[in-house]
């Protein structure tokens, strides 16, 4: 009776300090979700994965953001690039000719991202995948990843909870392998052993600028991994991709294009600087299907003091989003904006001031753009001086959202020799 009467005591007491023990455990876990969503909520993705951190995309504090730019810049410059470009894009030819000579289907989004994930492997992080003949698991890692970012928190419930563990675990992924990579040329630096002026270097010098090494400077050179290694690959691919699908569709104005490279490259195997400065009709190509298939479909801006816009009052703090998508397919700024049409972009046409940014504008401009469209001309020079091709019928030419804007289809398309004097019969299956 004794020790159920004291159980009978205790009992009420055990509870309530059950009940405040969790209760704490609950104020302390609601501001450590606070607390990290504070810092990356205005990334979108599965709640409490760090993804692009506070990389130089990401980065809102401005003194943060322009520490990081000052640091990054010289790495551009310096890059070795037309070498690079002219070695993986004869790898990607390749490749072509052996789907040509095999008579089979080439997915042309697949392909490019293999390519365009080398290149810049090899001059930000100097590493070699050679995806083009080998597998990997980072270009669904990557995939996975961005379309993982369409996840928001209130999409957080059970059936979704095996989805979001596999983006995480692609994010630990890229993670992982940036801090590998890192550590392998940290020891190479400190060794004094001779390193390339790259992208990976910069992330380094830029951490240890900081007076003292922490985990979070360690996760700072994380982000700014991931978001080069993606940025540098993605939007590229898809511009490629969108590209061909267009080209596909336009054969007049495939034979102006191929017209133009021939003139300038003739059967030149190296492309250099200078030639790309001369493929002008090239460029507004690649302009055009930028205009209409953005990989980023738009930007955001904070804004820190009252506007007034058009008559329109808007707050200080509040978050501007501007789609560069939906402003290139308005008939106030282009005519008949659903054309595909080089000629908007001729050197004499009216420039499209700012409704047309598809690498953002202001300060916060992509740093790599000029990167990006050198590399999608060497590629798309190359693949005109060399093949013709067609896309395969059937497939759709709708838009797919997994955080940048994909082809649905793939762009499945025949390729065979200029020499060839008619569509050689392929493989679908």
């Amino acid at each position: 009776m004794a020790v159920l009467y004291a159980l009978f005591h205790w009992l009420p007491h055990a509870l309530l300090l059950s009940l405040c023990v969790i209760f704490v455990a609950f104020l302390g876990y609601c501001f450590y979700i606070k607390h990290t969503h504070l810092k990356y909520d205005h990334i979108p993705g599965p709640p409490r994965t760090r993804f692009l951190g506070n990389g130089l995309v990401t980065a809102r504090n401005h003194e943060q953001w322009y520490k990081q730019r000052r640091i990054m810049d010289p790495a551009f410059s310096s890059l070795g690039l037309m070498s690079t470009f002219n070695e993986r894009a004869d790898k990607l030819m390749d490749k072509l000719s052996e789907h040509a000579d095999n008579k089979t289907v080439a997915n042309m989004l697949h392909l490019f991202n293999c390519v365009a994930m080398d290149i810049i492997a090899k001059v930000a992080f100097g590493v070699e995948l050679d995806l083009l003949r080998t597998s990997s698991p980072f270009p669904k890692a990557v995939e996975t990843c961005l379309k993982g970012m369409c996840y928001y928190v209130r999409d957080y419930k059970p059936q979704n909870w095996s989805y979001i563990n596999e983006v995480r675990e692609a994010c630990r992924l890229l993670r992982s392998t940036g801090a590998q990579w890192i550590n392998q040329r940290k020891t190479a630096m400190q060794n004094g052993e001779d390193v390339p002026k790259d992208i990976l270097t910069q992330i380094i010098k830029s951490a240890r600028q900081e007076e003292s090494m922490g985990k979070e400077d360690e996760e700072f050179m994380l982000d700014n991994f991931v978001t080069f290694f993606i940025a540098g690959q993605e939007t590229t691919a898809n511009q490629l991709a969108f590209c061909v699908m267009e080209l596909g569709r336009h054969p007049d104005i495939v034979e102006k294009a191929r017209k133009e490279v021939d003139e300038v490259i003739g059967m030149k195997r190296e492309i250099n600087y200078d030639d790309l400065g001369n493929l002008t009709y090239l460029s507004q190509v690649l302009k055009e299907s930028l205009r209409l298939y953005p990989p980023l479909v738009g930007t955001s801006r904070d804004l820190n003091n009252d506007m007034v816009i058009d008559g329109i009052r808007i707050p200080g703090g509040v978050t501007c989003v501007l789609s560069t998508y939906t402003a290139c397919r308005l008939e106030k700024f282009f005519k008949d904006p659903m054309k595909f049409d080089p000629d908007r972009f001729h050197p004499d046409a009216p420039k499209p001031y700012y409704c047309y940014y598809p690498f953002a504008l202001g300060p916060r401009a992509c740093l790599g753009q000029n990167f990006a469209q050198m590399e999608a001309k060497v590629v798309m020079a190359k693949l005109l001086q060399r093949f013709d091709f067609t896309l395969v019928p059937g497939q759709s030419f709708d838009v797919r959202d997994t955080g940048t804007l994909r082809p649905k289809s793939g762009v499945p398309s025949v390729f065979f020799s200029q020499t060839e004097n008619t569509v050689p019969p392929c493989d679908v299956t």
